[in-house]
Parts: structure tokens; C-alpha cells; sequence
């Protein structure tokens, strides 16, 4: 059966009034609340070089942990169930990703995985123009499931 709502989040004006919907709909739908964040893999040759996969993954975990804490006082102070998730990689490939069933073999959402993917139109990214970011932009065109995209006027 379809649960949890995953929000996508990296600290963003828009990430954290998405949160605030979803937050908004887990209540109504008595359903968990999935707090993503993806970092980047930092996979260069001249990362490679310098930095140890260990010395990689301790930053990856520490943009982690200073971008969480805000998504966390929102959550803990709205009393919802919540779950902090921290992948790895491709932001749009991840999310998407994230919201599929845990039986690869059907489809995202059809029966299983989560109900709908809530995320802000643009991100932390400055070099992204236009309405939609692009990783929102690509998470609309590839996920398994409902994608509500919360505008950025919104936010502002």
C-alpha cells in the first residue's frame, strides 16, 4: 500500500515551505513524513587523488548534518512521524530512486513505495535559471510517482 510523503530537501527557502505541505498532508493522511537530502558524490579525478572514499563520505555526512536540523525543529515541532535520509549521487537519480516500491520488480507507487513526491521548484543550486530547477524539473519528468511541486513565489 502507498505511504509516506518524501520531500526532497537541501536547506532551501522552497525546500522548507515543501515540508511545510507535506507536513500539512501527513497530518491529514496520517502518514510518515521521508526527509531526503542528496549530496554529491565529489567523484573527480582530482578528488580522487587528494581525498580518501572515508574523507568523501565524512564531508557527504557533514553537509548532512548542517542541513538537517532546520528540517528537523519543523518536524519535531509539528509532532509528525519523520524519517532523515541522506543518499549519495545524482540528486534527481536518487530522489527518484527513494520513492520507488521496495520490490524492484513493480513499478514506483503503483501499489507500494511513496505516496507523492513534495518538493520546492528551485534549489540551492545559483547557477539554475528559469521557474523550475532542474533537478525539480527532472524528478517531474522521471518519478514513479505524483510529483507536487511547491512554486517559487511561494517560497519568497
Amino acid at each position: 500500500m502507498k505511504k509516506n510523503i518524501l520531500v526532497p530537501f537541501d536547506g532551501s527557502k522552497n525546500s522548507i515551505e515543501a515540508l511545510r505541505l507535506a507536513i500539512s498532508l501527513g497530518k491529514l493522511l496520517q502518514e510518515k513524513i521521508v526527509v531526503l537530502n542528496v549530496q554529491p558524490t565529489f567523484r573527480t579525478v582530482h578528488s580522487k587523488m587528494f581525498f580518501s572514499n572515508n574523507t568523501i563520505r565524512e564531508y557527504q555526512e557533514q553537509l548532512f548534518a548542517e542541513v538537517v536540523p532546520a528540517a528537523k525543529e519543523i518536524l519535531e515541532a509539528a509532532q509528525v512521524e519523520y524519517e532523515l535520509k541522506l543518499r549519495v549521487g545524482d540528486a534527481k537519480e536518487q530522489i527518484c530512486l527513494e520513492a520507488l516500491p521496495d520490490t524492484s520488480g513493480e513499478p514506483g507507487c503503483a501499489l507500494t513505495g511513496v505516496r507523492m513526491i513534495i518538493m520546492g521548484s528551485r534549489g540551492m543550486n545559483p547557477l539554475v535559471g528559469g521557474v523550475l530547477g532542474s533537478v525539480s524539473y527532472g524528478v517531474v519528468n522521471a518519478a514513479p510517482c505524483p510529483v507536487t511541486i511547491v512554486p517559487f513565489s511561494c517560497a519568497e
